[in-house]
């Protein structure tokens, strides 16, 4: 049986990477569900789905935290803020 993969998408128009859609779709549900309640920095987001997936995962968590991430800001389900330090929320 083939995995499923999923192609993401580059918020600058870059090169994409294909990941296990099983492993996006938990590194999304971390980052949508961190988001949900606050405005995160990129340490505190990172830091939020490495605690979270640590021991349940297969592979480098925080890449895929950030392919993951920018797939989000390039799909517009998350964006960042204009202020200093910049912050993700959903959108």
């Amino acid at each position: 049986m083939a995995e499923s993969k999923v192609l993401t998408k580059h918020p600058l128009g870059k090169k994409g990477r294909t990941i296990d859609k099983g492993k996006y779709d938990a590194v999304k549900r971390v980052l949508v569900a961190a988001l949900r309640s606050q405005e995160l920095t990129h340490t505190e987001l990172t830091k939020a789905v490495v605690k979270k997936l640590k021991g349940k995962f297969d592979g480098n968590i925080a890449w895929y935290g950030e392919t993951v991430k920018l797939d989000l800001e390039a799909r517009k389900t998350i964006e960042r803020t204009a202020s200093r330090p910049q912050r993700y929320r959903l959108r």
